[in-house]
């Protein structure tokens, strides 16, 4: 029996999670396999090839393109330094020569008597990838990165934007429906990771930044305050690599929206630990979720672990979150699947499911209105 895809928001307060850490060229990798690695620690590196700049030497110089070789005082492999002469001109008896200075600090890379041009390559960018989290290395793929291992609690947000970063949680306000604004955030969260309610201001946001702070993480954000912030409007695009100075993940949506309670009281409970988070985003292809990660070196024998799992479909007993008004946000339980096809008010016909909201009252749904929160 076919069934509609539902995507799935993680909530697992103990999981089994693997990371892989990918180089983006063939490089070294540092660690071994089976080897505890701490989240800062460089586990693997490589270098970029530098930039290129092109010099007409030919056209500098008035001479022949066939005539630069000759020309050229520095030779294919060279170092060179910026404003250091690189070719000159036989001028006139010996006077009254010509010069053409490096732009750059770099390598000759190639000198054409086709063309005439020279071109000089700047120094390779070095490229460091760390751990990430606090784990264990559990696969290493050769010159290419490794895979790390960790137990701990996992969560995922709706939106985020910046890139990785890892910090101490710390709490800002004590409800989920708080707003968290300038008023909350002072020195003492530098280098942390902060705890907010429903929201975060844009002045809010503002103060983080000031403060040092490294990430944020809030129920909901307006539109208008993210915009502000950020300088222009993010669009519809992958996010993670915006350079704002914090990262910054959204749970629940856009607006003020109250933190979910289960959310909010793991993320309460963890206060004053280590954790990772990441806020790239990408909603469509291969979707992607900004996440919140708190590696534990033993979880107490009393608690499940939760799998993190590709998502089977919906089942009765679930909890999911509709994701279309009228009840934007609401988290509710599942009480009813119906096989049948059902019509809706654009009159298509679409798979359905009942939804027990948290006042009692039981909804009808598209299947695509709601995503599972899997815990």
């Amino acid at each position: 029996m076919a069934h509609a895809y539902t995507p799935g928001l993680k909530v697992l307060e103990f999981t089994t999670l693997e990371k892989l850490r990918r180089l983006p060229l063939p490089g070294e990798i540092l660690v071994k396999k089976d080897v505890k690695v701490n989240a800062e620690q460089v586990v693997a590196r490589t270098s970029l090839p530098g930039n290129v700049q092109t010099v007409n030497v030919h056209g500098l110089l008035a001479i022949n393109a066939d005539e630069v070789e000759e020309a050229m005082i520095k030779k294919v492999g060279d170092d060179v330094k910026r404003e250091e002469i690189i070719a000159e001109s036989k001028g006139f008896f010996g006077l009254f020569k010509s010069h053409v200075k490096s732009p750059i600090t770099g390598k000759v890379e190639s000198i054409s008597n086709i063309t005439g041009q020279v071109i000089l390559r700047e120094p390779p960018i070095p490229v460091e990838v760390i751990a990430y989290i606090d784990g264990e290395v559990s696969n290493i793929m050769q010159n290419e990165g490794v895979s790390i291992k960790a137990k701990g609690s996992f969560i995922q947000g709706i939106f985020g934007i910046g890139g990785e970063t890892i910090g101490t949680l710390a709490l800002a306000v004590d409800k989920p429906s708080t707003v968290l604004t300038e008023k909350e955030i002072d020195k003492s969260f530098k280098d942390k990771i902060i705890i907010g309610g429903s929201m975060i201001t844009y002045e809010g946001l503002a103060q983080a930044r000031n403060m040092e702070v490294k990430g944020v993480i809030v129920g909901g954000i307006e539109d208008q305050d993210l915009k502000k912030f950020m300088g222009y409007d993010i669009g519809v695009a992958i996010t993670g690599s915006e350079k704002v100075g914090l990262t910054l993940i959204v749970t629940e949506g856009f607006g003020r929206l109250n933190m979910a309670d289960r959310t909010f009281g793991l993320l309460k409970s963890l206060c004053g630990k280590k954790s990772s988070i990441n806020g790239a985003t990408q909603i469509r292809a291969g979707v992607m979720r900004p996440e919140v990660i708190v590696p534990m070196d033993e979880l107490p024998q009393s608690k499940r672990i939760s799998h993190i799992s590709m998502g089977t479909g919906l089942e009765l007993g679930m909890a999911v979150r509709i994701i279309r008004e009228p009840y934007f946000g609401i988290i509710g339980k599942v009480v009813g699947l119906p096989v049948p096809l059902a019509k809706i008010e654009t009159e298509a016909n679409v798979r359905i499911l009942e939804v027990e909201l948290p006042d009692s009252r039981t909804v009808t749904l598209p299947r695509a209105n709601v995503e599972i929160i899997e815990e």
